[in-house]
């Protein structure tokens, strides 16, 4: 069994939770797990990227190798695009539909969030799902779309584990008092 996730996002999205999250279920599954974080400007909105390849043989690097990522979690469209070269012929590819653009992007102005993502279309095909964010309904935080996404990358199975592990290395990972919603938008989708 071998698994590559690379989470894609800006800084304050989530992604580091969520790929502590998913590398905690795999070692709570007793598989080996690697990673690496590039948070650079992440506390200015900058790109944050999260490699987490796991597996019950050996892991030699932490990073995924271009057209490798068996799943790519992104936080919004520009994101995905920058990241889709990682994406495995057989991959799947998750993007929540909003663009919030990263600083570095943001010099250049406003892009054309409908037209990258049928860009993104024509390329990843059927292996791509758009999340719509905007259809979503109140969670109580914005902070808890990660989870969102998550909870529709679980669905896939993809995975070696499920939603109730996921709720176990949350309990242990986050406060209580932000269980419920964290765990009721692991859901939602």
């Amino acid at each position: 069994m071998k698994l590559n996730c690379l989470i894609t996002g800006v800084g304050g999205q989530g992604t580091v939770l969520l790929s502590r999250l998913i590398g905690d279920a795999a070692l709570e599954r007793g598989l080996n797990v690697r990673g690496s974080e590039t948070i650079g400007m992440a506390q200015r909105g900058g790109s944050v990227v999260s490699h987490i390849r796991m597996s019950d043989g050996l892991i030699h690097s932490p990073l995924i190798p271009p057209a490798l990522a068996d799943i790519i979690i992104a936080f919004e469209p520009a994101e995905a695009a920058r990241t889709l070269s990682f994406l495995s012929p057989g991959g799947r590819l998750l993007s929540f539909s909003r663009p919030l653009q990263p600083v570095s992007a943001s010099l250049a102005g406003p892009y054309d969030a409908a037209a990258l993502i049928a860009g993104i279309r024509e390329e990843a095909g059927p292996r791509f799902t758009l999340v719509d964010a905007e259809k979503l309904p109140a969670l109580g935080s914005p902070k808890t779309l990660n989870l969102v996404l998550l909870g529709a990358a679980l669905r896939l199975d993809i995975f070696p584990f499920g939603r109730e592990d996921i709720v176990t290395v949350l309990k242990k990972r986050l406060p209580e008092k932000f269980w419920d919603m964290n765990i009721k938008a692991l859901s939602l989708l």
